[in-house]
């Protein structure tokens, strides 16, 4: 059966909400709708419908105008494609000296940015979401610092963008890992498609239970963009695996959440640098004791 989806962006929360109200009336019905804020801090609002029968592209247009919302972008997709979605409405995302876009915003690349095409897949990591995006502008406070990495880390890599954007600036190579093989798959043509083979080694591996990582330890950097639990399980083999002086950028945490991690961390030897938040989202960047 195929599934169509008709998506647009709004600023402004009670607009987007509104205009999903809207669309659940919309004749044909669509199977859902979905109303999400885009996890930039912009304000930028993301409203979409599912359905199995042509939408109505005039209602459509109708509705979008009567909510100031932009026109929607209607697609017939294969089940369970929701990587052409992202493609096609994931603007390209600013941190700091990194600009983070698909294939199709090449023309809108900025000669002054360090470019990290990132293909949508099945796999965490696009740049819009808080959690990214947060460590992306905290490692690029750093950078302002005069640290440059020299033996870096992405724990739980995704699209491995993280990893990425430190091989930019590492004069050696980067490490990304992570426990599903199809991110790693992923992260791997990633790599390829910004051309970074050999400058970012992509692995399957369950936190730091890796003898590569374990090899190449102690890091100056790691990235661990993940969540809670995870991170929270996790400080004991990132405080041995980080060498005196070095950094982590932590991220996958509610603001609710960041005082019990920062808690945890920081009985692991680490001091806390700098915590943002974005949205929902905390990014912490903690430095082990020792400098």
């Amino acid at each position: 059966m195929p599934t169509f989806t008709a998506l647009t962006t709004l600023t402004g929360r009670e607009k987007a909400h509104a205009l999903g109200d809207a669309l659940e009336a919309l004749q044909p019905e669509p199977t859902g709708v979905g109303v999400f804020e885009v996890e930039d801090g912009s304000g930028v609002w993301e409203v979409g419908a599912y359905f199995t029968e042509t939408p109505d592209q005039a209602g459509l247009a109708i509705l979008a105008t009567m909510h100031d919302a932009k026109p929607f972008a209607v697609s017939e997709l294969p089940e369970q494609d929701w990587v052409a979605k992202v493609r096609r409405e994931l603007a390209p995302v600013e941190a700091g000296r990194f600009f983070v876009y698909g294939s199709h915003d090449t023309d809108k690349l900025p000669g002054d940015r360090i470019p990290l095409l990132i293909e949508a897949a099945m796999a965490f990591g696009t740049g819009h979401h808080g959690t990214t995006l947060g460590c992306l502008r905290a490692f690029d406070a750093l950078l302002e610092t005069g640290f440059v990495p020299q033996n870096a880390i992405d724990v739980g890599c995704g699209t491995a963008v993280l990893a990425m954007a430190a091989a930019h600036v590492s004069p050696n190579v980067v490490l990304a890992s992570d426990i599903d093989p199809v991110a790693v798959d992923v992260a791997s043509a990633n790599v390829a498609a910004n051309g970074l083979t050999g400058r970012v080694i992509s692995l399957v591996a369950m936190g730091m239970d890796d003898a590569a990582i374990q090899s190449a330890a102690p890091f100056d950097l790691i990235f661990a963009n993940i969540l809670k639990g995870p991170l929270i399980a996790l400080a004991p083999d990132l405080a041995k695996a980080t060498e005196d002086g070095g950094f982590v950028i932590l991220s996958g945490i509610l603001n609710e959440q960041a005082d019990e991690v920062i808690d945890v961390y920081t009985r692991n030897g680490f001091n806390l640098i700098e915590r943002q938040m974005i949205v929902d989202w905390t990014t912490l960047c903690m430095r082990r004791n020792g400098a």
